[in-house]
């Protein structure tokens, strides 16, 4: 009977303290139904100019200025080369004679008919002023001179074309025949190259290509002298990508005598007009959803608005803005994932 009662007595109070619970639970649930958050807190920062850095450095191959493979315009047997590997030869000079007795003797003959052909021209074009000479006679004359003096030219030109001339200043590079060997028409002889002023060849992303302009500075530095930095210029950029959407790019620098350079060698280009630009920028953190489909909540007298913006290049902790926002603009950097367009507010530091 004892353990009876106090088997009632543990089931009452359980279900007293049950009770309780479940009366607390559901006054609770009530109150928090009847409570709406009013303002949610906030970190704010600002669109703001900022100088940022951007490094962008390639590696290209440093040109000559003008690299010429010399051409004979003639035939005929060499009979003096004038040119040694690493000479530097000014334009115009000679550098290699082929044979010209027959050439020579050619223009004579041909310098001698024109001459004459000359006078009795002038002599029929007197007549024929006077009207002492027929229209046949006169036309005749013209003609056989005209024939006359182009063969004289050609025949001049072949003599001159004997010697083979450099057509620019420069070292010659490389020779390649020698005094007996016969030369045919077109035939390379030498190379000839004019480095007083180089270029650096290379080829940058498209992303890249469209901060860069012509007329940019750049520095340059290579393996042969260490610390030594070399100040070039942009001097084209190509309007056509090739097949790796890549764009050639030409850069042209002096050739210093105290540090010389040579082509062929490779050059650290360091693009120095972009490397600390002013932006409109803001915090990457800032950023709600993709770079793609990018949106900031906005600040407006203490109610967030959700806006779309254009994103630029990305830079570290700096977003660039190329649309959507202006400089001043009051955006939320932490807390923005409870938000939504027009809630209310609060800043926090």
């Amino acid at each position: 009977m004892k353990r009876l009662k106090i088997i009632a007595v543990l089931v009452i109070a359980i279900s007293i303290i049950v009770g309780l619970l479940l009366h607390n639970k559901s006054t609770m649930a009530a109150k928090s139904k009847n409570e709406k958050i009013d303002a949610y807190p906030v970190s704010i920062s600002f669109v703001q100019n900022e100088k940022v850095t951007n490094n962008l450095e390639l590696v290209g191959t440093i040109t000559a200025n003008n690299d010429v493979a010399i051409v004979s315009e003639a035939q005929g047997r060499v009979v003096k080369v004038l040119a040694q590997v690493g000479d530097y030869k000014s334009a115009g000079t000679v550098l290699f004679q082929l044979d010209d007795e027959l050439k020579l003797e050619a223009y004579k003959t041909a310098e001698v008919a024109y001459l004459k052909s000359k006078k009795d021209y002038e002599r029929y074009d007197t007549l024929y002023k006077g009207k002492s000479v027929t229209d046949a006679q006169y036309e005749q004359a013209k003609l056989t001179f005209q024939a006359a003096e182009s063969q004289c030219i050609l025949a001049k030109r072949e003599y001159t074309d004997t010697k083979i001339t450099t057509p620019i200043s420069g070292i010659v590079s490389s020779r390649i025949v020698d005094v007996g060997n016969y030369v045919n028409k077109a035939s390379v002889v030498a190379n000839v190259v004019d480095i007083s002023k180089l270029k650096v060849k290379l080829n940058v992303g498209e992303k890249d290509a469209f901060k860069l302009s012509t007329g940019d500075n750049v520095e340059i530095s290579t393996d042969v002298y260490p610390g030594v930095v070399f100040n070039g210029k942009i001097a084209s950029i190509s309007a056509k990508a090739d097949d790796a959407h890549t764009y050639p790019v030409e850069i042209v620098l002096a050739n210093p005598k105290d540090h010389p350079l040579k082509s062929g060698m490779f050059g650290r280009v360091s693009f120095t007009s972009i490397r600390n630009n002013e932006l409109l920028v803001i915090p990457r953190e800032a950023l709600v959803g993709s770079i793609k489909d990018a949106k900031v909540f906005t600040i407006q007298d203490g109610i967030a608005k959700l806006k779309n913006v254009l994103i630029g290049n990305a830079y570290e902790n700096w977003l660039e803005i190329k649309g959507g926002l202006n400089p001043g603009d009051k955006i939320v950097v932490n807390g923005q994932n409870n938000l939504q367009d027009n809630d209310k507010v609060i800043e926090t530091k």
